[in-house]
């Protein structure tokens, strides 16, 4: 039976992603066999992995990242509940990989208590196989009035009896009135729990933490093991939200090449954007207002939950027009998947499947394509290749012929309006169906992953950026550097005696 190091927050954003990810590669270098786990993530970040029965599914990019640090492949079990939020009080509901759309009409706290099994399950199973166990809790473990039925935090940790790190961010301040509630609003079981508190994102000199650290273990018996310097240039996506715009790929002698993606309030899958944050000569920005297109040489309308939703938030904001301002004037745009489907002329749920109302909505006729949803998800990974383009036109010409692997996920079947002149086909797939569509400087394609293809990178900008294996290599070697040494293989021994 393998340890299990569970790594708790004392909010959201505290660092736990971040955290779970390096100790997995850090285990992993020590020989052990590493597996990730979260009982329930809440994101529209997601990667297609394979399923039960042969079939694939999806899991949150966190625990897919996870996996491939602990050199594990990634699969359902690791993510069992998935929440895909499609509006502030409604998210679809993903069970080891697939849609329940019955699950998804239960109320909160019963559906806990219906999706824990599922989650138990993997977790054992995992536990079963493996060495190590890295487990990531969710917000805090400590919200009282959702506490009866939390399933992802402290009922996993005692499922197994995890070792706990506690972690919160001192950059927000609060840090140790953060820890120190949080640990007391704790029942006495879950607290024995909790064998460290770590500082996450600290500038400046650690000796002026003395005597909080003294201090707060004084009070609750639990030692601070860590102090972790702030370190943006980690590389790794950021989990919950928009990142910042702030480039990390150093300076540049030019102008950079200013991309803007569209920040709808549905966005999904923005992880993918990572590397282009991470290279010399590039600044990305997220437009929220026509404002934020002013000077964009390139604009994306990424994928989003709810298609329909966040194209009438875009034409609220006034973005349609300035979208169409852009490339009217010959500036590149690019749409992925929902913002593929955007850029099209119609799209039509009749199914109710994007929304809830179904019906029809127009496009913004930048593509002579028309969306049908569909109630099937299509869930694959794909390996695609651009066409070798007779006529280049804008940026996009540098990808002629270039293949790279992605996935798709995602409900609507795309194609060609009947009544329309035919855009060029741009993107085909490893059996010749067709993933994307070109017309002028306006780029739409179904796969997800363009920018994480070093052979894409290198076809537009000539540029290289740290290979993931890089990233995970340097979480660790972060570590090693900032945790003394010996706590980390301490969380693997049985704790009990010393409670």
């Amino acid at each position: 039976m393998a340890r299990a190091v569970m790594v708790l927050g004392t909010t959201s954003g505290a660092g736990k992603s971040w955290l779970a990810t390096a100790l997995c590669r850090w285990y992993a270098r020590r020989g052990f066999k590493v597996a990730p786990f979260k009982a329930q993530n809440m994101s529209n970040n997601a990667r297609v992995v394979p399923g039960p029965d042969g079939c694939m599914g999806e899991i949150g990019s966190a625990q897919y990242f996870q996996a491939l640090a602990a050199c594990a492949v990634p699969e359902v079990r690791q993510n069992p509940v998935l929440l895909k939020p499609e509006a502030d009080t409604r998210s679809q509901v993903v069970v080891l990989g697939a849609v329940r759309r019955d699950l998804g009409a239960v109320p909160w706290r019963e559906r806990s208590e219906a999706l824990w099994p599922f989650a138990r399950d993997a977790l054992h199973a995992l536990m079963a196989e493996n060495d190590v166990v890295v487990i990531e809790g969710a917000g805090s473990p400590a919200e009282i009035n959702l506490h009866a039925s939390d399933y992802v935090n402290m009922r996993t940790a005692l499922a197994v009896d995890a070792a706990c790190l506690l972690v919160t961010d001192i950059d927000r301040g609060g840090a140790f009135a953060h820890l120190y509630g949080t640990h007391q609003l704790l029942p006495a079981e879950e607290r024995a729990l909790i064998r460290g508190f770590v500082l996450n994102r600290f500038r400046g000199d650690a000796a002026l933490l003395a005597p909080g650290p003294e201090q707060l273990e004084a009070l609750t018996g639990v030692p601070t093991v860590a102090v972790l310097p702030m370190w943006r240039e980690h590389g790794l996506p950021e989990e919950d939200g928009v990142f910042d715009d702030r480039s990390s790929g150093g300076a540049s002698a030019v102008r950079p090449l200013r991309v803007a993606v569209i920040a709808y309030p549905r966005i999904s899958n923005l992880d993918e954007f990572q590397p282009l944050r991470n290279l010399p000569g590039v600044r990305l920005v997220w437009a929220r207002g026509p404002a934020d297109l002013d000077g964009a040489d390139w604009v994306i309308l990424p994928g989003s939950k709810h298609t329909t939703a966040d194209l009438a938030w875009l034409r609220a904001q006034g973005l349609d027009l300035a979208v169409a301002r852009h490339a009217g004037q010959g500036g590149a745009v690019l749409g992925i998947c929902g913002g593929l489907q955007m850029l099209g002329e119609a799209l039509i749920d009749l199914h109710a499947v994007d929304d809830p109302l179904g019906g029809n909505a127009p496009g913004l006729g930048l593509l002579p394509l028309v969306t049908a949803f569909d109630p099937d998800k299509l869930l694959q990974p794909t390996q695609a290749r651009f066409a070798t383009l007779a006529a280049p036109c804008g940026p996009w010409s540098a990808l002629s012929g270039v293949a790279f692997d992605g996935y798709e996920i995602h409900h609507g079947r795309t194609a060609q309006h009947p009544d329309l002149p035919a855009a060029t086909v741009a993107v085909h797939n490893a059996a010749g169906e067709v993933l994307g569509w070109q017309q002028g400087a306006v780029l739409g394609l179904y796969a997800h992953g363009l920018f994480e293809s070093p052979a894409v990178l290198r076809a537009l900008f000539g540029a290289e950026v740290r290979t993931l294996d890089a990233v995970f290599d340097g979480l660790a070697d972060f570590l090693d550097r900032h945790v003394p040494e010996g706590v980390l293989l301490s969380l693997l021994h049985n704790d009990k005696d010393s409670r």
